[in-house]
């Protein structure tokens, strides 16, 4: 069974549509209007081999935080939506990231109790046109729509691009791993009975 969904939310500050594969190859579409987000998306979609597509008109007059936020809930919801009941997926999924000289942590529950644990503090206010502290509230927003339970840590580092790059690639990657399929159950890997 495709494990695909398509989102959209519009609003009076931005209108979203996202399609998102979970077992993809990293192909992806991505134009948010913001560049360096639009990096940051295509490496998190790239290194968790998801296919995603994603457009956004967003109020960037005003700034950057609703395009960035709300994008966040829409993937967020693609996410929900693609994984189902979570029957026969492995639920955990985490990466110790290296990139340059910074390590990122990120770990992730499919568990269906949203919450996010950040750690990562930015020398810089600005990455581009991002707001770094859009950071936090992007993976808050998946944390919540996604109803999933993520921790991210900058272990080190130095380079603020290298810092948000790493948090992004290393929540693919843990993405990846929590929604792998695991061939040795059939039901939501829980003692609850459901997740």
């Amino acid at each position: 069974m495709a494990r695909i969904a398509t989102k959209k939310r519009t609003t009076k500050e931005t209108d979203i549509e996202v399609t998102l594969n979970l077992d993809g190859t990293g192909n992806n579409q991505i134009d948010t209007g913001i560049g360096f987000f639009d990096h940051m998306l295509d490496g998190m979609a790239r290194h968790g081999l998801f296919d995603l597509t994603v457009k956004v008109n967003g109020d960037l007059d005003v700034d950057c935080h609703h395009t960035i936020e709300d994008t966040g809930i829409v993937i967020g919801q693609a996410i929900l939506e693609a994984v189902g009941d979570k029957a026969g997926i492995k639920r955990f999924g985490h990466m110790i990231l290296p990139m340059d000289e910074t390590l990122a942590l990120c770990a992730v529950d499919l568990s269906g109790r949203p919450y996010l644990k950040y750690d990562a503090e930015f020398t810089v206010e600005n990455i581009g046109e991002l707001d770094t502290e859009m950071i936090k509230e992007f993976f808050y927003a998946i944390s919540y729509s996604a109803m999933m339970n993520i921790h991210l840590k900058i272990m080190d580092g130095e380079n603020n691009h290298h810092m948000a790059e790493a948090l992004f690639k290393s929540f693919g990657k843990a993405l990846d791993m929590a929604t792998m399929r695991e061939p040795r159950i059939d039901e939501a890997w829980t003692t609850k009975g459901s997740l």
